[in-house]
């Protein structure tokens, strides 16, 4: 029997050279503090929503402008401002799509978001990663000073996965206004955990696009559903590269029904204000050091043993993410925040994993570098 022919089909070269993702999804059983999810539920309403969709509503195309429409209404913009994406996923890969030539460049900050990588390196553009410092501050100064004529597009995470961190609307608006003609996507996937945005300014910074995501304090995370809002000449380019039927109809009646409740929006994110708190609190008792966050998550610092840990916490039904392999986070850990509830059965497995371990807060200052051979996102 003759061996079996290898394609001779090749991708592009910046196909061929980009590095790879592996979100690990297997075997995710036990309290999942690990994707930064909504761990709870989302509103009763989509639930009631779903169940009384009809058998036809299947067979039927979805149609994403009367949500659009809810939405730009609830934000306070007009209809043209706003599209629907397949999750911030798509998002971000519309606006390098739409925006980014080979040999452009593009910048963004580090430890953030792997899926900007992705998709600006797809594009066969160059990206300048403008490290943080020990303190996982955004590096404003260093930021800006990588910015110059080529630049085409600059990414801006606020709050920032998988650190917690923020940055001021007026860094946002400097660095918006020294680069009119290079798009600045701001995503604010974790913006209802933090409170500020820069969607109010839209109207005086053009360049600017804003990523929102339901993934997380709405709870529709297996559903796929976000959203990009900028002015409507940006929003006019935008619509070209996007699929008419990109949301499905599923996820279009549970985000028009999430829409009608605040009420529980504003209560799962009063939760996690709270539960950040309690948390922060629990990690001060049992001594582990960590980044003061503005998201749905903590970022702990463990040392050499971090995978030990994680697989000790995971023996005791709790999930975490391991980030030693972001740059800058060797021997971090990341810890979703839930409900009440669930932060104490989080404490509760970290008391149970450190005493296991014999851990002592002497390791968290002993990492060693990471080998950066795997990425992984969320």
């Amino acid at each position: 029997m003759s061996a079996a022919l290898k394609s001779q089909v090749k991708p592009r070269k910046a196909i061929d050279e980009m590095p790879e993702y592996h979100p690990p999804l297997a075997g995710r059983t036990g309290l999942r503090l690990d994707f930064n999810e909504n761990t709870f539920a989302p509103s009763p309403k989509v639930l009631e929503r779903i169940r009384s969709l009809s058998a036809e509503s299947f067979t039927i195309y979805p149609e994403r402008q009367p949500v659009e429409r809810k939405l730009a209404k609830h934000l306070g913009l007009h209809a043209s401002q706003v599209l629907l994406t397949n999750a911030v996923d798509e998002a971000i890969h519309l606006v390098t799509f739409t925006f980014l030539n080979e040999g452009d460049e593009a910048v963004v900050a580090v430890p953030s978001f792997f899926m900007y990588d992705v998709n600006v390196l797809a594009m066969g553009a160059k990206l300048h990663r403008i490290l943080a410092d020990k303190t996982l501050a955004f590096p404003y100064e260093r930021f800006v000073a990588a910015i110059n004529e080529k630049t085409r597009l600059i990414i801006l995470c606020s709050p920032n996965n998988p650190t917690g961190t923020t940055m001021t609307k007026e860094q946002i608006r400097n660095i918006a206004n020294m680069a009119p003609q290079a798009a600045v996507l701001v995503d604010e996937a974790y913006y209802h955990f933090f409170g500020e945005t820069i969607l109010d300014e839209l109207a005086s910074l053009p360049n600017v696009i804003v990523a929102r995501t339901f993934s997380k304090a709405y709870g529709l995370a297996n559903l796929r559903a976000g959203a990009l809002i900028a002015s409507t000449e940006l929003m006019t380019h935008l619509r070209k590269a996007a699929s008419p039927y990109n949301v499905n109809g599923v996820a279009l009646a549970a985000l028009e029904a999430s829409l009608d409740d605040d009420v529980y929006l504003e209560w799962y994110a009063d939760q996690i204000r709270v539960g950040r708190e309690r948390l922060a609190k629990g990690l001060d008792e049992l001594g582990i050091p960590y980044y003061p966050s503005h998201a749905n998550f903590i970022l702990m610092r463990i040392g050499p043993r971090h995978k030990q840990f994680v697989a000790d916490a995971r023996a005791h039904g709790v999930l975490l993410r391991d980030r030693s392999n972001d740059p800058g986070l060797s021997g971090c850990v990341r810890i979703t925040i839930g409900p009440n509830d669930h932060v104490e059965r989080g404490l509760a497995a970290l008391k149970l994993a450190i005493h296991a371990m014999n851990w002592t807060p002497a390791e968290a200052g002993l990492s060693k570098g990471t080998s950066g051979e795997e990425h992984e996102y969320e």
